[in-house]
């Protein structure tokens, strides 16, 4: 069927994301390098190759192979973050958030969200319970939200003018940018008179924002309040490199 298959294409994924990880970030060999990338655009082509190549190879492998794989990879690759400093400049920027160099931190925080969002997708090809608690669900969608700013780098409009998106539920939270001189700043405190008030159940923004679903299939399942044209911005933000 389509959920066995689309399981099989994504279990294999995060074993071989930390097999490549660990040999670039960890043993320093890239093998196979990025040419010819002028845009984000190239580089989201190069990566999209690059994950099928492995797609293609791994239908070789049986499930059992995979999942030791993952244990044994995962073990390695979750050592190998906590010897990095968290201010260092990582081994690869978070593109996503518009960031040319990006420290340690924020690295680990995305790689966090590679494998929460593969979890969630395998979860719901197969249809079983996705990972919808606070202690999981609040630092995935707090570290997506660090694209927001970057989302809105085209839009001019007043300086402190305020755009709010609301996930609803006690795992979800409000995340705020504010419009300054110098350009659009994130903030998660508690802000008034915002232009524009996004409100999305956690189901809808994870899917949304992964870019699993698009802004107009969720048109029925978001709420706007305030300037429209800002809110929709909103839901254009993509978090992953697609």
């Amino acid at each position: 069927t389509y959920n066995l298959l689309f399981f099989n294409v994504l279990c294999f994924y995060p074993e071989l994301l930390n097999i490549r990880a660990l040999s670039i970030s960890r043993d320093g060999y890239f093998g196979e390098h990025a040419n010819d990338i002028h845009s984000y655009q190239d580089l989201v082509s190069f990566l999209n190759k690059l994950n099928m190549s492995w797609t293609n190879a791994t239908k070789r492998l049986s499930p059992t192979i995979l999942t030791f794989l993952l244990e044994l990879t995962g073990q390695q690759y979750s050592e190998h973050l906590r010897t990095l400093d968290p201010y260092d400049n990582a081994v690869f920027s978070v593109a996503w958030a518009g960031q040319e160099s990006s420290p340690n931190w924020f690295h680990i925080a995305r790689e966090y969200t590679e494998k929460f969002l593969h979890q969630q997708q395998i979860r719901d090809a197969v249809r079983k319970p996705g990972l919808m608690v606070k202690e999981l669900y609040y630092p995935f969608m707090d570290t997506l939200m660090y694209a927001l700013p970057y989302t809105f780098r085209d839009i001019a409009v007043e300086t402190g003018t305020v755009v709010s998106i609301i996930v609803t539920t006690d795992i979800g939270g409000s995340w705020h940018i504010v419009r300054s001189e110098a350009g659009w700043i994130l903030n998660s405190a508690n802000l008034n008179d915002a232009a524009a008030e996004v409100i999305i159940d956690p189901e809808t923004a994870w899917k949304l924002f992964s870019k699993s679903w698009s802004p107009d299939q969720v048109a029925d399942k978001v709420e706007i309040r305030g300037n429209v044209i800002l809110g929709r911005q909103a839901l254009n933000m993509v978090s992953v490199m697609a």
